[in-house]
C-alpha cells in the first residue's frame, strides 16, 4: 500500500499494512530481526536454515509479547539480511507487529556501486540519488530478491563513520532526511563522533527535529559529554537503545537509568526511547544475543526501583515511539 491510500487516516507502516498508532503498544524501537553481514549468504562454510531462522527469532518476539511487547522495529536499512517475507511471516505467526526500515550507512558498510558510480572522475552518489532509492522504498515498497517490491518501510535508518562523518555519510544523512521529508516518515541516526552535529545535518533538509531519533546515546562519549540533554533540548528523540549490553563502548544497565531519570527529571521524558539493539538471528558475526524482551523484563523495573512512575513509564515505551512512528504528510510534520 502507498502512502496516498492511507495518507489522510494517523498510521504506521508495518509489513502487514498500515496500523493505527494506538494499536502498537510497547515497542522495541531498534531492534535486528536478522543480521547477515553482506555476501555471507554465499559463503561456503555459511548456511542459511529459513526454517531455523523462523523458529529462533519467533521464539525471541513470542517472549517479547509474553512480556507485554507489542511492536518491534528492525532499523537494519537494506543489504544486512532484510527479509520482507519471513517478517510478514513472523508476524503473523506471533501476534508482534514489525516495521522494517529502509536506508543504509555508514560509508564503510555500503557497497562499492554506492561509492564509485560511473562518473569521471569518480564521485559518491548524490544526496539526491539516495533519497530517490529510500523514497521508493517507503511509498511502493521494499525491494525483495526475484519480487519486484513487496510491503512498506516504516521509517529510514542511517549511520555515520564512528570516527567522524564522511562526505559519503553526509550525503546519506542528507538523502534519507529529504526521503523522510517528502514521505512524512521519520528518520532513525546513528551518530560518528558529535551527536549534535550530525542532528544538525539531519534536520538541513527541512525535516523538524522532532521527526528523528538520534540512537546509540547510551554510548559511553555520549554519557560523558550530556549529549541525550543537548539532543532532547533540539526537539530530537534520545534513543537509549543498547540496554543489557555489557561492553567497552556503552555504559552498564545502572548508568543507563541515572541518564533516563535525568532526563524525565529535566522534562524531556516525551523524548526518551528505549531498546537493546538486540539480534534475533546473525550470519557472518557474532551478533547481540540480548532478548528482545530485555527491556521490559529487567529494565524497566530498575527505572521503577529508582521512582520511576506509571504514566512516565508508558509515555517512553509506547507513546513516544507512537508519536515518532506515525506517518505525517509533510505539510503536518
Amino acid at each position: 500500500m502507498t502512502l496516498s491510500s492511507s495518507a489522510d487516516n494517523p498510521h504506521v507502516n508495518t509489513v502487514l499494512g498500515p496500523v493505527p498508532p494506538d494499536e502498537l503498544g510497547v515497542v522495541a524501537i531498534h531492534e535486528t530481526l536478522l543480521s547477515v553481514v553482506p555476501g555471507a549468504e554465499h559463503a561456503f562454510d555459511l548456511a542459511v536454515d529459513r526454517a531455523q531462522v523462523f523458529e529462533s527469532v519467533a521464539a525471541k518476539l513470542r517472549d517479547f509479547r509474553e512480556q507485554g511487547g507489542g511492536t518491534v522495529v528492525d532499523s537494519s536499512g537494506m543489504f544486512h539480511g532484510r527479509d520482507v517475507p519471513l517478517y510478514e511471516a513472523l508476524s503473523r505467526s506471533t501476534g508482534v507487529h514489525v516495521v522494517a526500515s529502509t536506508g543504509m550507512g555508514p560509508e564503510g558498510m555500503l557497497g562499492g556501486y554506492f561509492l564509485t558510480p560511473q562518473t569521471n572522475p569518480p564521485t559518491p552518489w548524490p544526496a539526491e540519488r539516495f533519497a530517490d532509492l529510500f523514497a521508493l522504498e517507503l511509498t511502493a515498497g521494499m525491494v525483495v530478491p526475484r519480487v519486484e517490491r513487496r510491503g512498506t518501510a516504516g521509517l529510514v535508518a542511517t549511520a555515520a563513520t564512528r570516527s567522524g562523518m564522511t562526505a559519503t555519510d553526509e550525503s546519506l544523512f542528507r538523502g534519507a532526511a529529504h526521503a523522510a521529508v517528502s514521505t512524512g516518515t521519520p528518520l532513525s541516526i546513528r551518530y560518528g563522533n558529535d551527536a549534535v552535529s550530525d542532528l544538525e545535518v539531519a534536520c538541513t533538509a527541512g525535516l523538524p527535529a522532532g521527526r528523528v531519533v538520534v540512537g546509540g546515546l547510551d554510548r559511553a562519549d555520549a554519557v560523558a559529554s550530556a549529549a541525550a540533554l543537548e539532543v532532547a533540548r533540539r526537539g530530537a528523540y534520545v534513543g537509549v537503545d543498547h540496554v543489557g549490553a555489557q561492553d567497552d563502548v556503552h555504559v552498564a544497565d545502572a548508568e543507563r537509568v541515572a541518564l533516563v531519570i535525568q532526563l524525565v527529571e529535566a522534562g524531556f521524558g516525551n523524548r526518551v526511547l528505549l531498546s537493546s539493539s538486540a539480534t534475533g538471528v546473525a550470519v557472518g558475526h557474532p551478533g547481540n544475543d540480548v532478548p528482545f524482551a530485555a527491556v521490559l523484563a529487567t529494565f524497566v523495573p530498575l527505572l521503577r526501583a529508582h521512582g520511576l512512575g506509571d504514566d512516565d513509564v508508558r509515555q517512553i515505551l509506547v507513546d513516544n515511539p507512537a508519536g515518532l512512528l506515525s506517518v505525517r504528510p509533510p505539510d503536518r510534520a
